[in-house]
């Protein structure tokens, strides 16, 4: 199929380096090497190579983790129906390759807007609320970021990696300074983490709060039963430097996920909520929380009057320990989370990331981008903001939602969809009084994504495990691929590549990433690299049963085949070839910006 001619590639050079302020001379030589070079793959660092399993027991029931042997991709066939031909591998051509991170949880641990103690209270419905390693999170998604800087060309193909996503559940809380620290950390921005000084103030520091993994000293609760080490230096080290990042290495896209709507993902954002955020006292046992946060919901007194019982509760009750305040912990509005998005550095973009001026200025928090000439995402937005931490699709949305469909049909566009819940949690029915909006549910979004071919996956998060399934009706089909999370273990994200097989055919090949980190932090008492920490904790975190969440083995490094919507054939060699040229030219200035 035809090509780029010479002076079609020397025009579209001079274009990229003056979009992007690179040597013109440098980018062509680039350009021109890695159209005719063949792609070197076998070193991008990905679990294809090697895995993070569980090793032995070093203290109690604590385990340390091992380097295990790589996994290779394995084909799936549920939404094909037959055997693939085997002489595709000789014939296919990357369409476009991904990243896709979900449920990243950045967290400020120190923040009096958090409700650890909860978690004494019902791991089943507040196992969220404490994890053991809250104060690395920014370092292991700082370390997730890196992964994806290093597996910017694609260990399949070598093609450079054109778009990522964010599907939801990026700040924790609700606080505004996580939501600042997600941006920053995706963009390559530094972030401080000392949010309340140079001495870290917080539940883990605190020897009353026997029900947490306190990390100087563990012993006299359930953590230190269980075998959990003794840290000394472990929150010290996690406030005492500026957290870098490499940023992503391309344009990336975000979505709403329930943490960005409520509190915890379930409940209604209350006025004590916001009162204790940028308060100065923070609680310390379930009866002070439970106290401070739920009297202010069942009050039936004006908001006024509830932020005024919240800070009365804090400053005359035991259960609470003075911290320094700090103003940009704020809980944000909704529609803040898009407006921050505007906040940005260009590069890699795109301002708003999927959120547009529309959006500000209607409320809708639904979206349509166009990642290449051929595919296309579709950004929903399935929380429901009443109550509950599953999922919806107000019909407005789903009205929406079709009519895209079509147009992408008539266009012959592939269409990704993305999405915080997946087709299994969006069962939510909560409705505010008086409000006669038809939610409409996952078997309804399944069946509507049936009825268009070009809709080939959809990519969402929110159960925190690695989880693919297959979607199909008489020759058609579509694949839902869900990644697990940056807090609980196995802290896995994954890059996905659409491939055409040029035999009637395409593939969808997901690699599983672990976080650019050691598999082991170190000897036991030596905190060692942080983000490898934050692993090992969390895969000894029983609350959240993690051994559970890396999935079965189809549901990570697979090919995942479906039959071609349309002649793939109107794709031009020539289209691609220009696709490519802006994708290693975006590759070309994050490397020089990572190397500055």
């Amino acid at each position: 199929m035809r090509s780029l001619t010479r002076r079609q590639f020397l025009a579209r050079t001079t274009a990229l380096a003056a979009a992007l302020s690179l040597d013109p001379d440098d980018l062509g030589r680039l350009l021109a090497r890695s159209s005719t070079a063949a792609p070197i793959t076998a070193d991008i660092p990905s679990t294809l190579l090697q895995t993070i399993l569980y090793g032995p027991t070093v203290q109690g029931r604590y385990r340390r983790l091992i380097a295990g042997p790589g996994e290779p991709y394995l084909p799936r066939v549920d939404v094909l129906g037959r055997d693939p031909d085997p002489s595709r591998t000789s014939r296919r051509r990357s369409l476009l390759y991904l990243g896709h991170l979900s449920d990243l949880h950045v967290i400020d641990a120190q923040s009096p807007g958090r409700i650890e103690p909860m978690i004494v209270q019902d791991h089943a419905a507040w196992g969220s609320a404490f994890h053991p390693h809250d104060p690395l999170s920014p370092h292991t998604v700082a370390a997730m970021v890196g992964a994806f800087h290093d597996a910017r060309f694609s260990p399949l193909s070598g093609a450079p990696m054109g778009a990522a996503f964010v599907t939801g559940d990026s700040a924790d809380m609700h606080s505004h300074l996580e939501l600042r620290w997600y941006i920053d950390l995706m963009d390559g921005v530094g972030i401080d983490p000392a949010t309340a000084g140079a001495t870290y103030q917080g539940v883990q520091a605190w020897p009353e709060a026997t029900w947490a993994y306190r990390p100087a000293d563990p012993t006299g609760g359930s953590f230190g039963d269980y075998g959990f080490p003794a840290l000394p230096d472990m929150l010290d080290e996690a406030i005492a430097a500026e957290i870098r990042s490499t940023g992503l290495p391309a344009p990336w896209y975000a979505v709403y996920g329930n943490h960005d709507t409520l509190l915890l993902g379930t409940f209604e954002l209350s006025p004590s909520l916001h009162a204790l955020a940028v308060g100065g006292r923070k609680s310390y046992t379930l009866e002070a929380t439970a106290e401070a946060f739920l009297r202010g919901w069942a009050s039936s007194g004006s908001a006024m009057q509830q932020g005024l019982d919240a800070l009365n509760l804090a400053w005359g009750r035991p259960g609470f320990r003075a911290v320094t305040a700090n103003p940009d912990r704020r809980i944000y509005e909704t529609r803040e989370f898009m407006t921050e998005h505007f906040q940005t550095q260009p590069d890699p973009g795109p301002i708003g990331h999927g959120f547009t001026r529309r959006n500000l200025d209607t409320g809708e928090t639904w979206w349509r981008a166009d990642l290449s000439p051929h595919v296309r995402a579709l950004g929903l937005d399935t929380c429901n903001a009443v109550a509950g931490p599953d999922g919806a699709l107000p019909d407005v949305q789903f009205r929406w939602l079709r009519a895209e469909l079509e147009q992408a049909q008539r266009e012959q566009r592939l269409v990704l969809i993305l999405s915080h819940h997946n087709s299994l949690t969006m069962e939510n029915t909560a409705q505010r009084p008086g409000d006669d909006q038809v939610l409409r549910h996952g078997a309804e979004v399944v069946d509507l994504l049936l009825q268009f071919p070009v809709a080939v996956a959809w990519l969402n998060g929110h159960t925190h495990l690695n989880q693919i399934l297959a979607h199909s009706s008489g020759d058609r089909g579509f694949w839902e691929i869900t990644t697990a999370s940056c807090i609980d273990f196995p802290q896995q994200q994954q890059v996905v590549e659409i491939v055409d097989n040029r035999d009637g055919t395409l593939s969808l090949f997901t690699t599983v990433l672990d976080h650019a980190s050691p598999v082991s932090p170190g000897a036991p008492g030596r905190t060692g690299d942080l983000a490898s920490r934050a692993r090992e904790l969390a895969a000894n975190d029983w609350a959240e049963t993690p051994i559970m969440r890396r999935g079965s083995a189809l549901d990570r490094n697979t090919e995942l085949l479906l039959p071609a919507p349309f002649d793939l054939e109107t794709i031009t060699d020539a289209s691609l070839e220009a696709q490519r040229m802006t994708e290693r030219a975006r590759i070309a200035a994050h490397e020089r910006r990572t190397a500055s």
